[in-house]
């Protein structure tokens, strides 16, 4: 058996991207905004944590709604330490995620990775938008992002071009099999 290494391929981890958060608090609770890159909490997470820790205290826990989370793990490691994640789809909302650290509980709005640099910015900003505008854009982005996934993902289907009998069975006309 032969054994073959590729030294030009590196044993180390590419370095981890800085998350992209304002920590500027918002009427309605909100103690900033965050815009992930993607909606794989394993890997936006350990930014997260690490950015706000410096800031709040050590992140012991997430809890999110998990309506735009497909996965959610129990748990992610952040240097060397684990940070326990939860959900609820009853307390909490979907465009927020609490953080437990501590120095106490904090509210971040999630903005829809697949949000526009410009709609984005203006969400971090604020730009005079209290927490349930914030959320109620997010929203939308998100509504918006499900039906261009719906039509691209073939999500509607092929066209029936096949005419229905008219009656009970709903069966094609005679010849025409399905």
């Amino acid at each position: 058996m032969t054994v073959t290494i590729d030294r030009t391929a590196s044993s180390r981890r590419a370095p981890s991207l800085s998350a992209r958060l304002c920590l500027t608090p918002a009427p309605g609770g909100l103690d900033g905004t965050w815009w992930p890159r993607s909606r794989a909490l394993t890997r936006e997470l350990p930014a997260l944590t690490a950015a706000l820790g410096d800031l709040w205290g050590r992140i012991t826990g997430v809890t999110v709604n998990p309506d735009h989370w497909p996965v959610i793990p129990r748990w992610v490691s952040v240097a060397g330490r684990t940070v326990h994640v939860g959900w609820s789809t009853e307390e909490q909302d979907p465009h927020r995620m609490t953080l437990f650290s501590t120095g106490g509980r904090r509210d971040v709005l999630a903005i829809p990775p697949e949000t526009g640099v410009d709609a984005a910015a203006r969400l971090m900003a604020g730009d005079g938008i209290d927490a349930p505008g914030r959320e109620e854009a997010a929203d939308r982005i998100d509504a918006r992002s499900g039906e261009e996934a719906w039509e691209t993902d073939g999500g509607a289907g092929p066209p029936s071009f096949l005419p229905r009998s008219i009656g009970s069975t709903g069966r094609s006309p005679a010849g025409q099999g399905m």
